[in-house]
């Protein structure tokens, strides 16, 4: 008998490269070893260029004194990057069939982010969308494209699901012009209506049949995102820190801030990822709930490192506001996050009051900081980093009583 394993050495034939075209037919959803892409590693990765535009927009405004605008810009634009990846990643945990013209229309989608990122200045400072709305109808056409693929490839109720979903895409486009032709008064509330439709189109496409998306590489795109954005995070605070440090020499002021800023980064990255959460996405209704919230956890993660920029801004006398305004400016987006990764992904692991109670504790210990002056970055820090050590010790004290 002959064996077909090559020797050792000996050359092996380069892996094929993607076809042009295949069928865009739903992937299964107990799918082994399923894993995110490399394709969309970048898709991420280009989308924390338009996250860090906004975070840096959200930084002048705060220091300006305009928290109220800051804040009301911050969320709207976020929302467009957020609902954007979100829509291309639930499509591709469902249909991602990487042949050759998928990764084109996928490189197109980055595009767009890339054109949406280079507006958000002028949205954030002049109410201009002009440039954010040509940036997302670039992405929405690329999105558009694949659901009418995967209408191209399926029939029956699969199908319309398909073709709902670009409709819906498409007609929601087509309202945001509202943000364009509308006066400024009435943009806000334009927005609100826009983010109904926008978040209502799922629940109408999917009534008579759900897309299979995969709960393993769904969970584990949200929690790259989230590393990513906690990524950004750091990489703002350390540019505020060197700047406060070269341009004013001031290592004392800075310092409690910075250390109290990685504590808080670190014990966000813990709390998410201290238990995997994709066995609690089983069905739409858990899935679709969990993923909308996202929105609050991924944007008050990318706020955190915004407002350590501010805390710095005002310790080294750039910023025209008071100490505890800059601090809330950490604090605030710290204490939001610890409590939506409670609410919608840590509680479901937790057992018993003592072990639900640390993270909602923690973020009302937060908010209390925001009054300790000049070390109110740092108290926040260490609040969190007990929090993750309080928690690690309830559960070991779990697991030793049940092992005696």
């Amino acid at each position: 008998m002959t064996s077909t394993t090559p020797p050792p050495g000996a050359a092996t034939a380069p892996p094929a490269p993607p076809p042009p075209l295949r069928p865009m037919v739903a992937r299964g959803r107990e799918e082994e070893h399923r894993a995110a892409t490399p394709l969309e590693l970048f898709f991420d990765l280009c989308f924390v260029v338009a996250v860090a535009q906004a975070g840096v927009q959200l930084v002048h405004a705060v220091a300006e004194g305009h928290p109220g605008e800051g804040v009301l810009n911050y969320a709207m634009v976020f929302f467009a990057m957020w609902w954007a990846w979100m829509n291309f990643t639930w499509f591709a945990s469902a249909y991602d069939n990487d042949d050759t013209l998928y990764r084109v229309v996928t490189l197109v989608q980055i595009a767009g982010v890339l054109v949406l990122a280079a507006g958000v200045s002028k949205a954030f400072q002049d109410h201009e969308f002009l440039v954010v709305w040509l940036g997302y109808l670039i992405m929405r056409l690329a999105l558009i494209t694949q659901w009418l693929r995967a209408a191209a490839s399926t029939t029956g109720s699969e199908r319309r699901t398909a073709l709902r979903y670009a409709g819906g895409v498409a007609l929601c486009q087509v309202g945001w012009l509202g943000l364009l032709l509308l006066p400024e008064g009435a943009r806000a509330w334009m927005f609100l209506v826009m983010v109904v439709a926008e978040m209502a189109v799922p629940t109408w496409a999917e009534r008579t049949r759900t897309t299979p998306w995969h709960p393993h590489h769904i969970s584990e795109r949200y929690g790259l995102f989230t590393i990513i954005v906690l990524g950004e995070t750091i990489a703002a605070a350390t540019v505020a820190v060197k700047s406060g440090i070269d341009e004013n020499d001031a290592l004392g002021e800075v310092l409690p801030i910075a250390a109290g800023g990685l504590l808080l980064v670190f014990a966000a990255w813990w709390i998410y990822f201290v238990v995997p959460i994709h066995g609690h996405l089983r069905s739409n209704s858990q899935a679709f709930l969990w993923g909308y919230g996202h929105f609050v956890i991924f944007a008050s993660a990318a706020a955190i490192g915004a407002g350590i920029e501010v805390a710095v801004e005002q310790a080294v006398g750039k910023a025209h506001i008071s100490e505890t305004a800059a601090s809330a400016a950490v604090t605030i987006p710290a204490a939001v996050y610890l409590f939506t990764v409670w609410l919608l992904h840590s509680r479901f692991f937790k057992v018993g009051l003592a072990q639900q109670l640390v993270l909602p504790v923690t973020a009302l210990a937060v908010l209390a900081c925001t009054f300790a002056g000049r070390w109110a970055v740092f108290a926040a820090g260490i609040v969190a980093a007990l929090a993750v050590v309080t928690g690690v010790t309830l559960t070991s004290r779990m697991v030793r009583a049940e092992a005696a």
